[in-house]
């Protein structure tokens, strides 16, 4: 049991600051995050516009629509701008809690590979590495990847870069930590 929390304490925080690293030191996810000149107009538009916190994809047509209407409402948008948005009322982020929430997110992750590798066999270092990257890339394909299937993203390749090396790294550390017995 101290085996498996020393696991998942070290490995989850190393997936965190893999992540923390590729947001702030590399910043790979910039193309999703990036500056406009024009913010404080589109903000003030939205305000304007938006009454409610939520996501709101522009254009989007009125619920209920006939068939028909929908289908003319289809070809109308085809070949033109739209977006995606999160619209919050106020900005209001707490660094520490989303931290604090988001490493122990990765800890119990990481946990719930080991409780996986405790299943297998025999768990070779290679193996255990292996395992751990294909967890990363199955997380990585299951939301991120089929979600920029229909609404696509600017930062994917920096999201399986983090799902990939964030997990490459926490299978080294298991591999080394749990050898060939377990």
């Amino acid at each position: 049991m101290k085996k498996t929390l020393l696991g998942g304490v070290v490995g989850g925080l190393i997936i965190f600051i893999w992540q923390a690293i590729s947001h702030m030191a590399f910043n790979l996810h910039e193309p999703s995050q990036k500056y406009s000149p024009g913010q404080d107009s589109v903000l003030i538009a939205l305000k304007t516009h938006i009454k409610n916190p939520g996501g709101y994809i522009l254009p989007r047509m009125k619920d209920e629509l006939s068939m028909d209407q929908m289908e003319s409402f289809t070809q109308s948008i085809q070949g033109k701008p739209w977006a995606i948005i999160r619209y919050y009322d106020a900005y209001e982020v707490d660094m520490l809690s989303n931290m604090l929430r988001g490493a122990v997110v990765n800890i119990l992750l990481a946990i719930l590979l080991i409780w996986i590798i405790k299943h297998l066999k025999n768990p070779t270092r290679g193996l255990i590495i292996r395992l751990s990257i294909v967890v990363g890339f199955m997380a990585f394909a299951n939301v991120a990847y089929t979600e920029h299937i229909w609404y696509p993203v600017f930062d994917l390749r920096a999201q399986l870069i983090d799902a990939v090396v964030g997990w490459a790294l926490c299978g080294i550390w298991l591999g080394w930590l749990f050898k060939r017995k377990i």
